[in-house]
């Protein structure tokens, strides 16, 4: 998607000059979110999901060429040679291989066990998940929003579900305590097991007549038909090792999103420097919305020059469905800033947090509340004092 929305923005933005999207996959741009939800559920193919087909990126001169990964890019020359040997040079180029998803050790490869972040993963899992015809087992190491979503997912499957978070408040450094721990009560009132403060030790792949399991740090032996690693993603840079860039959690950008003369990197791969109200970071950011934004701002910068681009400005949104209750968020909190209740009900599943430091707003989170959540996203992007958005609600 941050490919695709960075061609689309230079088109936008008059570039009239020839544009090639590379990409790993064989697949045409596509949505991800739905891959632990609707396309998972079996409620969506594969075509709902496709966000530009090839006669509309052919009628804007957007040339494909996938299937093929990237194995190496010089910043130098801005050259990216494929695992073809094909190379191509370009005028500008923009980085957007996003990231992949951890695997716990020997994990990769393993029979029974699954991730989730490409449609063939998906896929994969949908087909184990709906082979076991509504009755089995699924294990969801990782109590994150990916491992929630796949949780709730398969339990509208049918399926007994058990999550096993290392955490005592599954999410809790990302939507604080209070949220995580209605998320985790969630999950339990809808027939998931949920196990905080575990550690895994070892997953054993499905073998001759037995199951995959997970083995805990305690000992316990924990069998599935189904196991799915969510632990997290990590930047997608082994192919940048010798690029000339740098790299530190993902690529290094500046504040207009280059990470080198006529070189721009977005979405979940880009580490920018980000000017907020409450301070300056550099951060990287797993956000849909973020990277829908990010691709715009760097078509932008490469169409201006690095001398004339303009600093990044956004406020950080993302959404998570889990149970038929859609959870949205506004800004970036860290995980020390307070937390008010400042609408709603918790008990009834439809409620407003607002997150706060030094008594200024950095963050709103909603459930079923979403009116409520952008009334508070001026106060969020001006780091306005937390009474002021208190009195919303008041």
């Amino acid at each position: 998607m941050g490919g695709l929305r960075s061609a689309e923005a230079l088109r936008a933005g008059g570039f009239r000059g020839s544009i090639t999207m590379l990409g790993a996959e064989p697949h045409l741009p596509y949505d991800r979110p739905p891959l632990t939800k609707q396309l998972l559920a079996g409620a969506w193919d594969e075509a709902r999901i496709q966000l530009a087909s090839a006669a509309s990126l052919d009628e804007r001169g957007i040339r494909l060429e996938l299937g093929v990964p990237a194995t190496s890019f010089d910043a130098a020359t801005r050259t990216v040679v494929l695992e073809d040997g094909r190379s191509w040079h370009a005028d500008a180029v923009v980085l957007a291989t996003g990231a992949e998803p951890r695997w716990l050790p020997g994990t990769e490869g393993a029979a029974g066990v699954h991730v989730v972040r490409t449609i063939a993963q998906s896929i994969a899992l949908r087909d184990a998940l709906d082979a076991l015809g509504g009755s089995g087992r699924v294990v969801v190491i990782g109590g994150g929003f990916i491992g929630s979503e796949v949780g709730s997912t398969a339990a509208a499957k049918g399926l007994a579900v058990t999550i096993l978070e290392a955490l005592e408040v599954p999410l809790g450094p990302v939507v604080g305590d209070l949220v995580g721990g209605w998320i985790t009560e969630l999950h339990r009132a809808s027939g998931i097991e949920v196990r905080t403060g575990v550690s895994v030790a070892h997953v054993h792949a499905r073998g001759p007549g037995a199951l995959p399991a997970v083995q805990l740090a305690s000992g316990e032996r924990i069998e599935a038909d189904v196991i799915v690693i969510g632990i997290g993603v990590q930047p997608a840079t082994a192919w940048l090792a010798d690029s000339g860039l740098s790299i530190d959690d993902g690529v290094v950008t500046d504040e207009a999103l280059f990470a080198a003369d006529s070189v721009a990197a977005v979405g979940d791969l880009a580490r920018f420097r980000w000017h907020h109200a409450v301070g300056t970071d550099d951060v990287r950011i797993e956000h849909w919305e973020v990277t829908a934004q990010l691709a715009s701002h760097a078509a932008a910068s490469l169409l201006a020059g690095r001398r004339s681009a303009s600093a990044v400005s956004l406020v950080p949104y993302f959404w998570s469905d889990q149970h038929g209750r859609k959870i949205q968020m506004l800004g970036r909190p860290a995980a020390s800033d307070e937390t008010l209740h400042v609408a709603g009900s918790v008990e009834e599943a439809k409620f407003v947090v607002v997150y706060h430091r030094g008594g200024r707003v950095t963050g709103v989170l909603g459930v079923a509340s979403p009116r409520q959540v952008m009334l508070c996203r001026p106060h969020v992007e001006s780091g306005a004092p937390i009474a002021d958005a208190a009195s919303l609600f008041a």
